[in-house]
Formats: C-alpha cells, structure tokens, sequence
C-alpha cells in the first residue's frame, strides 16, 4: 500500500472544496493501493487499506472493473489492475520530452559512474521513476520505471524539495513529520543539509539516509512547458559511490547533464 493514502484526501476534502469529486478520488485510491508485490487483492485487502466501508469498495472495484482499470479473477476473487492503468501510465510517459532530450546523456553518466542514472517526479511523498539508465556493472541499483522512493530522505526527493514553493514544501515536510515523527529530527537535519549543499553546489547528496548501503547524488530540472519540476540522481552502492566521488566527480557532472538539457531547451 503507498502510505500516503492515509495523508492525502480524505471525507472532508468534498465540503474543503466544490470541485472536488469525491466518489473519483475514492476510485483513484483503490488503484493507489497496488503496490510493487501486489498482483491480487480482494474487496476486503482494498477496504482494509483505504479505510472505506466494504460496500462502497464493491461498488468502485465493479466500476473499475467495466471500465478496464481492474481485472476480476474468478480463480482468486480478488482484483489486479487492468490494461486501462498501463494505457495511462504509457501516455504520460510518451508525452515527456525530457525523456527523449536526456536519456543518452543518463546512459552516459551512467557508465562513467559504473552505477544508475535516473529521472523522477513527485507523487505525493514519493519520486516515482520515468527513466532509468544502468551501466554494464555487475552490481547497480535495479529499480526500474514506476519505483517508488521517499522524497524527504533521498538525492532525488531532496533535489526536488529544494526548487518547489516555499508553502508546497512546507506542506509536505509537515507531512512527513506526522507520519514519523520519531525519525523527524534526523530527517530534517538531512533535509537542511541538502538545502545548504545546493545552494552551494547546485545538488544534493543521500549518503545512507534511505538505505544505508546506499549512496546518491540529486538535481532538479524543471519541466517542459510548464509541467512540474523533477530531478535526475546519480546513484549506486556505498562501496563504488563514496561520498568524495559523489561530491567531487558526480555531482558536478550530474549539474552539467542537467544544464545541457537546459540549453537544448533553450532555456539556458
């Protein structure tokens, strides 16, 4: 389940605003709740992890399901997530010309750093991978396209942090203290680190704060034609990527990736 669920939306947010469609967002939370290792799950899996009454679930997973966005398993009796997902999931990324622009600088990168170059957005608390470029290494990261990270404690998420609004970033570290306030110090100490390391150096480094084995550096980008920043990293294991490498080496070549995709934007 992408905990987040439990942070974003709820019964309120029809009477917070007019526009908002509630029955929709209810729809949307379902989908949500399929995570990497979850190929079925029952009405009840779905209630459980929403918190919406069993009847209301039923209701949405029947027109999940006419519609194509879920599949019903007579076998099972449980639900996986249709074809219509994946038709979505396809057209967003089809529409990012920042994947096109940058990939063969990634897989550059990439292969000097014997490790993983990757491109991601915010979902809520998350980055979630658009693009990912491995080097022929043996051993790399092997997150793919759709990976979910945190983004208060990762290169990636850090970078990101660093170029939203002011309000918007708040919003979302008050977030990240409600749900786990025993780590928030540590966090936020990590968080006001990378704020100093990019106005310094224009990125961010994650050196064992999400796993501890491994090792990231992060940029931001904003989108193309008005869509929503997102951020490049540089990352691997601990013992090939050193914190001295990422500071002196990656960082600034992953600042000079991002800055020549700039250029081809005309934007730099």
């Amino acid at each position: 389940m992408d905990d987040d669920i439990a942070v974003f939306g709820g019964d309120d947010d029809e009477g917070k605003d007019r526009q908002f469609v509630n029955a929709l967002a209810r729809g949307l939370e379902l989908l949500r709740c399929f995570g990497p290792g979850d190929r079925y799950l029952s009405n009840a899996d779905l209630a459980r992890r929403t918190g919406l009454p069993k009847p209301t679930v039923s209701r949405l997973t029947h027109t999940l399901t006419t519609l194509g966005y879920l599949n019903f398993s007579d076998v099972t009796s449980k639900y996986q997530l249709g074809a219509g997902v994946l038709a979505l999931g396809y057209r967003m990324l089809s529409s990012l010309d920042m994947r096109t622009l940058a990939k063969p600088m990634m897989a550059e990168l990439a292969e000097h750093a014997q490790a993983s170059v990757s491109l991601g957005a915010r979902d809520r608390l998350s980055m979630v991978y658009l693009e990912t470029c491995r080097s022929t290494a043996n051993v790399t990261l092997r997150l793919e396209v759709g990976s979910r990270i945190p983004l208060a404690t990762t290169a990636m998420g850090k970078a990101l942090l660093c170029v939203l609004p002011e309000a918007e970033r708040g919003q979302l570290l008050d977030h990240v203290r409600e749900r786990d306030p025993n780590n928030w110090p540590r966090v936020r100490a990590g968080v006001e680190q990378a704020f100093r390391d990019y106005q310094d150096h224009g990125f961010c480094v994650s050196a064992g704060e999400w796993q501890g084995d491994v090792h990231a550096v992060g940029v931001p980008i904003m989108g193309v034609d008005g869509e929503q920043p997102m951020s490049f990293n540089c990352g691997g294991p601990a013992f090939v990527l050193s914190r001295e490498r990422l500071v002196d080496d990656l960082g600034p070549r992953l600042v000079r990736l991002v800055r020549d995709i700039d250029m081809q934007l005309g934007r730099a």
